[in-house]
């Protein structure tokens, strides 16, 4: 019980550095770019990716060796269909995930003063900087977040692999940032999404159930997609 409790608070607590400090990023250099033009788009969206997978790094290296730094619902589900987590532990890492998520976006909306900035939420339409369509976000984010997952699924598998999968898991984030900023802001991440929308109602709110659902079929891909390619041996 005091080890689930550890994993949970872990869970909370990576989640919350992931919305500060990755949306965050996403803030102020939305807020330079918007205001100031001194920030090409392009550099922006680097920034913004490489602020998301170093905060995937650090929490890997911190919290990982606790829970395992899913840090997000749909990696979660990953391990749970992949049979790599138990059905109650999946409730408490969910749980302790998105109440993360809220605490950091609660944190973050204290420092930029608002919620006039969108606090880094997703979106698609007017909330994109490709006017990506409804259909358009559902699929980017279940192909990014397919090839996220299964990278995780992938270089967690291997007890050799372990040194450097925060790296490898980090670089594999701020790849799919790269693409997918300019499409949805990129979410792969139900609770990375959840939290922002909810302190900036309005459009990103209506939205966000694209953020939830798509992930966790790209998730849920992903970890059959990974079953499936394992030798006999591994499924028994």
């Amino acid at each position: 019980m005091v080890q689930s409790i550890r994993k949970y608070i872990a869970e909370f607590i990576g989640t919350a550095v992931l919305v500060i400090f990755g949306c965050g990023s996403a803030v102020a250099a939305n807020t330079l770019l918007d205001t100031q033009c001194t920030l090409p788009l392009a550099f922006s969206t680097l920034l913004i990716s490489f602020a998301f997978g170093l905060v995937i790094v650090a929490m890997a290296y911190s919290v990982g060796n606790v829970s395992g730094c899913h840090i997000n619902p749909a990696v979660s589900l990953g391990m749970l269909i992949s049979g790599k987590m138990s059905v109650t532990d999946f409730a408490g890492y969910v749980i302790s995930q998105i109440l993360g998520g809220i605490a950091g976006a609660a944190v973050l909306m204290g420092i930029v003063g608002g919620t006039e900035s969108g606090l880094g939420a997703n979106g698609y339409g007017d909330l994109s900087a490709m006017g990506s369509s409804v259909v358009q976000a559902i699929i980017v984010e279940i192909v990014l977040t397919f090839v996220f997952v299964f990278t995780i699924l992938g270089v967690t598998s291997k007890e050799k692999y372990s040194s450097a999968a925060g790296l490898v898991i980090g670089l594999t984030l701020t790849l799919v940032h790269i693409l997918g900023i300019p499409f949805t802001g990129t979410s792969v991440n139900p609770a990375r999404s959840l939290a922002p929308a909810l302190f900036a109602g309005g459009e990103a709110l209506s939205q966000v159930w694209v953020f939830i659902v798509a992930p966790l079929i790209g998730a849920a891909i992903a970890a059959i997609v990974h079953m499936l390619l394992q030798p006999a041996e591994k499924k028994q």
